[in-house]
């Protein structure tokens, strides 16, 4: 199985950051998550720099306790679209549940974004793993996760149904003929399932690249399987080359079992590093930064994946606790992997919320060590990718201006774009109209 010529690089733009202090970065302003002149110099940073796409979560539900960015954030569809008129070539992706949006509404947003930005919108499908946001949709509980994940596919169905609406010639606009729809290429969806009655037309034609394309980030069984059959690229996080390895195998030996072609997905575990003039000095500086991490929020945070589940009264020092009895409801790919890792490294509590607030980064040290660490997880079957976690200016800077470089000279990273489109970017082909294409094999 061949991988990509070159890595492809995302870059989340996550503002005052998504970690106890990143915040307090001197060179970061503590307005970033809402400061649209911000997102436009970061997104136009990794668009000189050749990165394939900028990348924006998301999530329904926050508490007083929620970490910096998410309290006070833009609305991703929004700010890629501003984003969009400010760049040229860079691809632009946003997270949008599929557990509490309609079909129609986002396929005719996702339609905006790709038409506004010349074919370069992807969508991070989630299913939410959040389960106070039930609450903000009129809801007593959230979905269970298995419906999450049926309701997920249905709705992935419907918005790709929906963006085949016009054929790509659909609209002659011939003002001395006076035609301006062809209406034998206008296609009603009349979909009828499980979760959604959709109609259709949508009232917004394709971009250049056919339809925007798919992301996922989900870790669970089910997740890794909705991903199989519809992702064409995945976030992922993974403290060891072993740990991405097995996930990258996984990911590929499951998109080929859907009749996929596996070089049509492509992984992108997560990159957070720490860069300085020595390997000493940049562990040092991890060291002071996992010295730097509050117990108690720390405890807080490790919640998140547990649907908040509240540690405070559990014996710090004791093993980690026994939670057979969660129903696991939240991020449950997220939350078994917390389970195995205090398993099986016999962690405390204090250890285990420790542990994930400030987690091992496997790319520490200088720009040199950091770029072989990446030639490694690349060539070694780790990942087709990464995605930059782009907070303080200062720490991309150092990516970009002293790691960067060395990839290009290996020739691991572009030069310059090939193509104007995110499925240039990433190699993958055009989506084809359904309805033309079976017209043309009749």
């Amino acid at each position: 199985m061949s991988q990509p010529q070159y890595l492809r690089l995302g870059a989340i733009l996550s503002g005052v950051g998504t970690t106890q202090h990143a915040w307090r970065a001197p060179d970061l302003p503590g307005d970033a998550s809402i400061n649209i002149q911000w997102y436009i110099q970061q997104a136009q940073k990794a668009e000189a720099a050749k990165f394939d796409l900028v990348f924006i979560v998301d999530s329904p539900f926050i508490t007083p306790d929620t970490a910096p960015h998410f309290l006070n954030r833009l609305e991703p569809l929004t700010l890629l679209s501003a984003i969009a008129v400010h760049t040229q070539r860079i691809g632009l992706v946003a997270t949008a549940t599929t557990s509490y949006n309609e079909p129609f509404n986002l396929a005719r947003a996702f339609a905006s974004l790709d038409l506004i930005s010349g074919g370069r919108a992807g969508w991070n499908v989630v299913t939410t793993g959040l389960e106070g946001a039930a609450g903000n949709y009129g809801r007593e509980q959230h979905i269970s996760h298995p419906e999450r994940y049926r309701r997920a596919q249905e709705h992935i169905d419907v918005v790709r149904g929906l963006w085949d609406s016009y054929e790509d010639d659909a609209f002659p606009a011939d003002k001395r003929a006076g035609v301006f729809l062809d209406k034998a290429k206008q296609h009603a969806l009349n979909h009828r399932g499980e979760f959604f009655s959709v109609t259709g037309p949508l009232n917004i034609s394709r971009s250049a690249q056919g339809q925007p394309v798919i992301f996922q980030a989900g870790d669970s069984n089910d997740g890794r399987n909705l991903a199989a059959r519809n992702a064409e690229g995945i976030y992922t996080n993974a403290e060891t080359l072993e740990d991405a390895q097995a996930f990258y195998a996984d990911i590929k030996q499951r998109t080929a079992a859907q009749g996929r072609n596996p070089e049509h997905i492509h992984i992108l575990p997560g990159l957070v590093p720490i860069i300085a003039a020595t390997d000493d000095e940049a562990r040092q500086r991890e060291a002071q930064i996992h010295g730097a991490v509050d117990l108690a929020k720390a405890l807080v945070q490790l919640g998140r994946p547990f649907s908040y589940h509240d540690f405070s009264p559990y014996p710090l020092d004791a093993p980690f606790p026994a939670l057979e009895n969660l129903s696991l409801n939240g991020y449950r790919g997220h939350a078994e992997r917390i389970i195995r890792i205090a398993r099986d490294e016999k962690l405390t509590l204090r250890q285990t919320a420790l542990r994930f607030a400030a987690r091992p980064s496997p790319f520490v040290g200088s720009a040199k060590t950091v770029a072989d660490e990446i030639e490694r997880w690349f060539k070694e079957g780790g990942a087709d990718g990464f995605n930059f976690r782009v907070s303080a200016p200062s720490e991309f800077d150092a990516f970009l201006q002293g790691v960067l470089p060395l990839l290009r000279q290996r020739g691991l990273v572009r030069r310059d774009y090939e193509g104007s489109t995110l499925r240039d970017h990433l190699g993958l082909p055009a989506v084809p109209n359904r309805y033309a294409a079976a017209r043309a094999a009749a």
